[in-house]
């Protein structure tokens, strides 16, 4: 089949993805020049749709940034960076600010004392009256959770949609799945070669067929994690690595892949299996909810002196260990002991699936729950700015590692992370495009760099029924070979066999000449660097356990980066990690709580 010619488009900024990194970003740029949002499927269709519980920030006055500080550096296994900690925590609350004032509504608690019920909902009088109702999580020593009911991501990616749509700077290309980064060299590089400067993406589009050339002076990669890369995972389905590879395959470095997040309560359905699991929230866990197993018994105070309050990395290891014990498939979660009013409050969307999905009522029956695939902590190395080693790069959200998860993420961290650092990613983008306009004016595509790229690959909406059924069957194949390789619970032995099983899949897939197969691709790559990274460390910290090494090491206090780009132009992260990494007993000083 012959494929359309491919259409050429020029922009000021380029933002792949449409979550609440690349439409904050969005709105922010779109006052120094015109932006293209490009996004694989809808533009609501994102994982910070997806996202219940909500968005942590330093709200009450009996709080302290020192505190939600401390909170992060514990739950990330003092792996995280210290300056990207001080930097979320502290600018945190303005940048949730400046969300309320875009629009975005979240819960207040009445005159009664009541949570606002509507709040999450489009409606126009939800956010009038009362203070907002801060919830609390696994890992935090506070209330400092916004949140609307347990819908917090529809909402915030509604109020940032309805801005970016009302914005005439801004154009949004939905359906549209980048395949290419577009990478030119030029003079700068301080170790004295070229430095590798970026131009763009190549795309098509996914309902058309319809190839695009986005050319920009500046790109934002946001098209967040790789859940997918697991048989069950809470992402939507468009979370298949695409971000990480893109730059990866551009030669940017990426850090900490073996740190996966297994959310501990996913809702257990068997007759969804394959299928992307329902989320239920830790907030539930933070109200009071007490996780049983199918004998009855409470089990996490046998495992953490915080119980059901540890972060996510410890009870989802808890429930791995009394599912691989007792050879249960599920362990149950108590809410009914609470307040039925509040329950229905704080928690509608959760009670209102259970009660389709499954006939349970929440407030007096327990909800079997099981781990799933929920967020990366690792991604492509970023700066304070978002910026990477590649000139005219960034990268915000999900797809970057920034240094403010380390071992393991505190609950609802990331989308305050997704805020701040698109906030600070616009600010150095608009200034890059502003020197990159006077050193090259003009139209991009009329410039030498610009002339010097390949042309636009051939990329057709799918290849023959059996090539298809090939990637579908390779999907599933390596879907389950990674979480056996790099599960929950890993070995070194796992690994290498996990390694073995990615090349053998790699060898069998068909060529990235589809949109199925480029997915199939940036999995591999995915999959690839979570277990070579994995190997890496001899140790267990967070959320990579090993039974191998069962103990946290002090030599292993540092970052895993793959492939390191040996040009120096551009001040990586990587060289402030290993300076500002805190220890237990600094961490403990941040504050007297």
């Amino acid at each position: 089949e012959e494929l359309p010619p491919p259409f050429s488009r020029e922009y000021d900024f380029l933002v792949v993805g449409s979550g609440i990194a690349g439409l904050t970003y969005a709105l922010k740029v779109a006052r120094y020049g015109r932006v293209a949002v490009v996004t694989k499927a809808h533009a609501a269709e994102s994982s910070t749709r997806y996202a219940q519980g909500g968005i942590s920030a330093v709200w009450d006055p009996a709080d302290s940034v020192e505190s939600h500080m401390e909170d992060t550096h514990v739950a990330g296994g003092f792996l995280c960076d210290a300056r990207a900690v001080e930097v979320v925590c502290s600018e945190g609350p303005g940048r949730v600010r400046e969300l309320i004032e875009l629009g975005a509504r979240f819960s207040r608690r009445q005159g009664s004392g009541e949570i606002d019920a509507d709040a999450g909902e489009i409606d126009a009088d939800a956010d009038e009256g009362g203070e907002y109702h801060l919830a609390r999580e696994g890992g935090h020593r506070h209330s400092r959770i916004l949140h609307a009911a347990d819908m917090t991501g529809r909402e915030i990616e509604r109020a940032l949609l309805d801005k970016v749509r009302a914005c005439a700077g801004v154009d949004v290309f939905e359906h549209t799945f980048a395949t290419r980064l577009l990478k030119a060299e030029q003079e700068g590089c301080a170790a004295g070669s070229p430095a590798p400067a970026c131009l763009g993406v190549d795309a098509v589009n996914t309902r058309s067929g319809v190839r695009s050339r986005f050319l920009a002076r500046t790109t934002l990669v946001a098209a967040g994690g790789a859940g997918q890369v697991y048989p069950s995972t809470t992402n939507p389905a468009v979370a298949t690595g695409d971000g990480i590879a893109l730059c990866m395959r551009a030669g940017a470095a990426v850090t900490n892949m073996e740190f996966i997040q297994f959310h501990p309560t996913a809702l257990y359905h068997p007759e969804s299996v394959g299928e992307s699991a329902f989320l239920i929230t830790e907030a539930v866990r933070g109200a009071g909810g007490r996780l049983y197993n199918l004998g009855g018994e409470r089990f996490m105070p046998c495992y953490d002196a915080r119980a059901e309050l540890a972060p996510r990395d410890v009870v989802a290891r808890a429930i791995d260990d009394q599912l691989k014990a007792r050879g249960d498939t599920h362990v149950l979660l108590d809410i009914s002991h609470r307040d039925a009013n509040e329950v229905l409050a704080h928690f509608p969307n959760i009670a209102a699936h259970c009660k389709e999905v499954l006939g349970l009522d929440i407030t007096r029956d327990r909800i079997p729950v099981v781990p799933a695939a929920h967020y990366f902590c690792g991604g492509v190395s970023a700066g304070l700015d978002g910026e990477t080693a590649i000139g005219g790069l960034f990268i915000c959200g999900e797809a970057a590692c920034t240094g403010l998860h380390g071992a393991n993420r505190l609950a609802s961290n990331s989308l305050l992370e997704g805020l701040v650092f698109a906030h600070r990613a616009a600010e150095a983008a608009a200034a890059y495009a502003r020197a990159d306009a006077e050193d090259r004016p003009g139209a991009l595509a009329e410039g030498e760099a610009a002339r010097s790229l390949p042309p636009v690959a051939p990329v057709w909406l799918q290849l023959s029924q059996e090539a298809e059924s090939t990637v579908a069957e390779l999907r599933r194949e390596l879907q389950a070979l990674v979480w056996r390789a790099a599960g929950i619970v890993r070995t070194t032995e796992s690994l290498e066999r996990g390694l073995e099983g990615v090349r053998d899949v790699r060898e069998r897939a068909p060529a990235a000449q589809s949109v199925a197969a480029h997915e199939l691709h940036n999995l591999l790559d995915t999959a690839e660097v979570i277990m070579r990274s994995a190997l890496q460390r001899r140790e267990s910290r967070g959320l990579h356990y090993t039974l191998d090494h069962p103990e946290q090491s002090d030599g292993f206090q540092r970052p895993t980066t793959l492939g390191e780009p040996e040009c120096e132009h551009t001040t990586l992260w990587l060289d402030r990690y290993y300076e500002r990494v805190v220890t237990e007993t600094e961490a403990a000083a941040m504050c007297s709580d």
